[in-house]
């Protein structure tokens, strides 16, 4: 198929039509009004074949998950989802493979009422660019240099189980059947925390999303509100699917540094943090309070009051050229 079929074929029919698109697919740019009073978050994430997903992954898990990363950006801002732009590059126009991409892009879209405006398509190696953008009133995101000192650190749901179904894939353990459809599950239709996201926007300091490592990402919040921080191993919410195969030790540290979990993790002030686990807690999301800022400049661990030293902190591109 040539570009044009492409994009008639497969990426001009979709269920989400939003009142707010003035102008969609179709034009040198597509138009959106955003309503009075708010302010448009956006963001953009690239997924490389290779890099942020292995070359055999299912084509309908990659069109999940390269609209679930962005999402979880605007989440972790406390932004409403609403459009999207989408660049894709793929050696050839394989009608199969993009109905299978686009069928996981879709049913994504559709879930969190997103609609796709506009994008490019390009002969190359296989890699998704998404820019994805949301609404949130005016003044009322949540930034990552907001943490003050004494906050208490929360993240949502359990982390690592992504972590475990990468290094199944490099045969670094092998997984039962059973086991490894549910962590394969996790790294490839990650779900993004929308929802909390924009509860947290009424309790929350500073908030990210986990994407390269919990230790990595709690860096960002810290380097933006210059301040430090310690995590509180015993208290990470692990699952016991990674403790069963690493041992204690090594589920933690991997629960560190993993990455791809795509939870949110987040600091509230203790005057707010009753309010906010109830708040959560009355939409059945689940929170784990592991630790708490403080007035240093580094991002240490404990276990059980010992200083324990996790000497790799998450991913970084790049890093051996370094």
């Amino acid at each position: 198929m040539t570009e044009f079929d492409l994009i008639k074929r497969c990426f001009t029919e979709q269920v989400v039509t939003r009142k707010d698109v003035v102008l969609p697919i179709g034009d040198d740019c597509a138009l959106v009004q955003a309503p009075e009073k708010m302010h448009i978050a956006v963001t953009t994430d690239t997924l490389v074949a290779g890099v942020h997903f292995p070359h055999e992954t299912p084509p309908r898990a990659i069109g999940h998950k390269s609209l679930a990363v962005s999402l979880s950006d605007l989440a972790a801002m406390g932004a409403e989802p609403s459009w999207i732009s989408l660049a894709l590059t793929m050696p050839q126009g394989d009608e199969a493979w993009l109905n299978e991409f686009c069928a996981g892009l879709f049913e994504l879209c559709e879930y969190y009422n997103v609609q796709l405006i506009g994008g490019d398509t390009t002969s190359g190696p296989l890699s998704i660019t998404v820019t994805a953008q949301g609404l949130v009133p005016a003044e009322r995101h949540i930034p990552r240099s907001g943490a003050k000192v004494g906050d208490w650190i929360y993240v949502t749901g359990d982390i690592g189980l992504p972590a475990l179904a990468l290094m199944h894939l490099n045969g670094q353990v092998v997984l039962d059947n059973l086991v490894k459809e549910q962590v394969l599950g996790r790294l490839n239709y990650p779900k993004p925390k929308v929802l909390a996201g924009q509860l947290l926007k009424d309790y929350a300091t500073a908030a990210v999303d986990i994407s390269d490592g919990l230790l990595a990402d709690l860096g960002h919040i810290c380097q933006a509100s210059n301040l430090g921080a310690n995590i509180v191993q015993e208290a990470l919410p692990i699952s016991p699917i990674l403790i069963d195969y690493l041992g204690d030790q090594q589920a933690r540290e991997v629960a560190l540094t993993g990455g791809d979990d795509y939870e949110l993790l987040f600091t509230v002030s203790d005057d707010n943090k009753v309010a906010m686990e109830t708040a959560l807690s009355q939409l059945s999301i689940p929170v784990t309070c592991i630790g708490q800022t403080n007035a240093t400049a580094n991002v240490s661990t404990t276990y059980y009051g010992q200083v324990v030293d996790i000497a790799y902190k998450g991913f970084q591109h790049f890093r051996q050229a370094n």
